[in-house]
């Protein structure tokens, strides 16, 4: 494992064989079978993961620059994101669980018709690099609270704080075999747990080539049920009726550039009507600049590190057929602070960017931000919905009455008005159209890890 912020090689991982995925899953179905954790009342299960939130928060300086060394992201960011979110996250779902009930049926007096929500059995969980202690919460805490089994695999370039979770859940009474963490690829390790036949569900976050590979996988082995947050190509939309556009452009600014723009919600198309357009650029633009890019654990620097060497060559590269499209890069474009070995870039804008265009159309998963006038309300709608995507987006207008229009009318799974980012765990994460499906937090990430069963008594 080599870290973004300086190329030094942090250490080294065994890579999971297919057998070792299997004795994995093995374990996990073993676990379930025995009933120690799926068979425990739920007030012991609320125990156990009001523990693990509480130690994650004990050690959550140390978490976070674990993962900082590990994927990049800047400190004020990652204390926030990972640990304290991940933290927040299991207290959630601790609270919840004794909360969600099963129903009765209204049916004839003489007979007793009861639903019963059943842990589904065996989880994989397949996490990202951007965020991994985060992400990896979204999914264990609900899967785990449910009475299920786990089976985590991390990314290969940013496993470590996953590794110290687990230590963490056995440390805190989550009985053996209820959590099992696989390192590797994703073309082995991966690809196993995809295939395995004895996992139940699996939940994944990352690119949409890897979620259609995930779902052939289902179709080869047994029809597993698969959820997928698949990233996106989010746009933020500002109108000239915005009620502060140096606000507007603050928050827009960190809703592309935090974290090197490696977020899956990321505000990564900026749709500016055209009256306010060259203003809102030239606001945009001084905020870029103003961003201090530079060692994530300098508590000074407002952008880390991209996460590596092949991510920071893939955002490059779209550079080059911005230029061919006939886009302008009006800051940013480059890679920077190379002496320091580390992979960071410079945040991004790029002007002039038609809807045809690959720097509209493709998500770079970078501090990259393309930039679309338009007209009227209707074109506006019509751009953002003109990708494949569908996961986030947001509205900038001092119009309750258009801002509800929007709302209704944009694709995606989450709508921001007059802000970008900030949900919380009351509300559920998902996308539509190639964004995936299912949904990570709130109650509703609940649905995933259970079926309901079906008690129909004659009295």
């Amino acid at each position: 494992m080599v870290s973004p912020i300086d190329g030094s090689v942090l250490t080294t991982l065994e890579g999971a064989s297919a057998a070792d995925v299997d004795r994995a899953v093995a374990s996990a179905r073993a676990a379930f079978e025995e009933g120690r954790w799926s068979r425990l009342a739920p007030a012991g299960r609320k125990k156990v993961l009001h523990a693990i939130a509480d130690r994650i928060e004990a050690e959550a300086l140390d978490l976070a620059v674990l993962g900082i060394r590990d994927n990049g992201t800047e400190f004020n960011m990652a204390y926030k994101a990972e640990p304290g979110s991940a933290a927040g996250t299991f207290r959630y779902y601790a609270e919840a669980l004794d909360k969600v009930a099963g129903e009765i049926a209204p049916t004839a007096p003489d007979v007793l018709g009861l639903v019963h929500r059943m842990p589904v059995g065996v989880v994989g969980a397949i996490v990202p690099w951007n965020f991994p202690l985060m992400i990896g919460a979204w999914k264990l805490a609900p899967a785990l609270a449910m009475g299920n089994s786990v089976v985590l695999k991390p990314a290969e370039t940013a496993s470590l704080t996953l590794l110290r979770l687990a230590e963490i859940c056995s440390e805190c009474g989550l009985p053996d075999g209820v959590l099992n963490v696989v390192t590797g690829t994703g073309a082995e390790t991966g690809s196993a747990l995809a295939h395995a036949m004895d996992v139940d569900v699996l939940t994944f976050t990352g690119s949409g080539a890897t979620g259609r590979r995930l779902l052939e996988a289902s179709a080869a082995s047994n029809l597993k049920r698969v959820y997928l947050e698949l990233g996106g190509k989010s746009p933020n939309i500002v109108f000239a009726d915005a009620p502060d556009l140096k606000q507007a452009a603050q928050v827009s600014a960190k809703g592309i550039f935090r974290n090197s723009g490696q977020v899956c919600v990321a505000g990564s198309r900026l749709l500016v009507e055209r009256s306010v357009h060259d203003d809102f650029v030239a606001l945009l633009q001084a905020e870029a600049e103003a961003l201090k890019v530079g060692d994530p654990l300098d508590l000074t620097s407002h952008v880390g590190a991209v996460n590596s060497e092949d991510q920071l060559a893939r955002n490059l590269s779209f550079m080059a057929t911005a230029a061919a499209e006939g886009g302008e890069v009006v800051t940013g474009g480059r890679r920077i602070l190379a002496e320091t070995g580390g992979t960071y870039m410079a945040p991004t804008i790029v002007t002039g960017v038609t809807p045809e265009a690959t720097l509209f159309q493709k998500e770079v998963f970078g501090p990259v931000l393309a930039v679309t006038p338009f007209d009227t309300e209707e074109e506006a709608m019509r751009l953002a919905n003109a990708t494949d995507f569908g996961l986030a987006a947001a509205v900038w207008t001092g119009s309750l009455s258009r801002a509800h229009r929007m709302v209704a009318g944009i694709r995606a799974g989450v709508v921001h008005v007059n802000t970008y980012g900030g949900a919380d765990n009351t509300v559920p994460l998902g996308g539509v159209k190639q964004s995936g499906n299912g949904h990570d937090k709130s109650l509703h990430a609940l649905d995933k890890y259970v079926d309901l069963k079906t008690a129909w008594i004659q009295l």
